[in-house]
């Protein structure tokens, strides 16, 4: 049995060389091939390249996005930086505006310190000047009546005559005013 197989192998060996492909098995590989293709080409492409388009326009937008939101931070930021240098200029206005009012209301206290001073030492003067003149007339009084009672005691008779009394009096403080004058020469 053995030789017969053997024989029936070499007889078919030598008629079919096993480097060369059978033409049927062939035919449906290459069917196959074809319906597989196909398949891959019609459905599997399309939603490949479908996907990579998707990504491709999230990414591009993305970037779109991402360069618009960046431009609109970099114009926020320089209209912040705007805002504030805006601010502090009007903060050192509104800062030398307050110096200047102070100063102003500084001055106008000092005008009216001074106008009261003056104003209550004209009046101190005044009020001083009819003390003054109150206590001269008050003095001439007294003086008159002591001076009156004094010659009356040295004369030894009573200058009790007012108007002569009063004509005494003046003589008297005259000279004494003109005593003072002289000395304070």
């Amino acid at each position: 049995m053995n030789q017969l197989i053997i024989s029936a192998a070499t007889e078919g060996a030598a008629a079919v060389n096993p480097l060369v492909p059978n033409p049927w098995e062939m035919g449906v590989v290459l069917a196959g091939f074809a319906v597989l293709f196909f398949i891959v080409v019609k459905f599997v492409v399309p939603m490949f390249e479908k996907t990579f388009a998707e990504r491709a326009e999230a990414i591009e937008g993305g970037i779109a996005k991402a360069e618009k939101a960046q431009a609109e931070a970099s114009a926020a930021l320089e209209e912040y930086k705007q805002q504030l240098t805006d601010a502090r200029a009007e903060a050192n206005r509104i800062r030398e505006e307050a110096r200047a009012e102070g100063a102003q209301i500084l001055a106008e206290l000092k005008e009216k310190a001074a106008a009261e001073s003056a104003r209550i030492t004209a009046q101190a003067h005044v009020q001083i000047e009819s003390e003054r003149q109150a206590a001269v007339v008050s003095l001439r009084s007294e003086v008159g009546t002591l001076a009156t009672t004094l010659a009356g005691r040295i004369v030894g008779e009573s200058l009790s005559d007012d108007e002569r009394a009063a004509r005494v009096v003046d003589r008297f403080l005259a000279d004494l005013e003109n005593q003072n004058a002289g000395v304070a020469k």
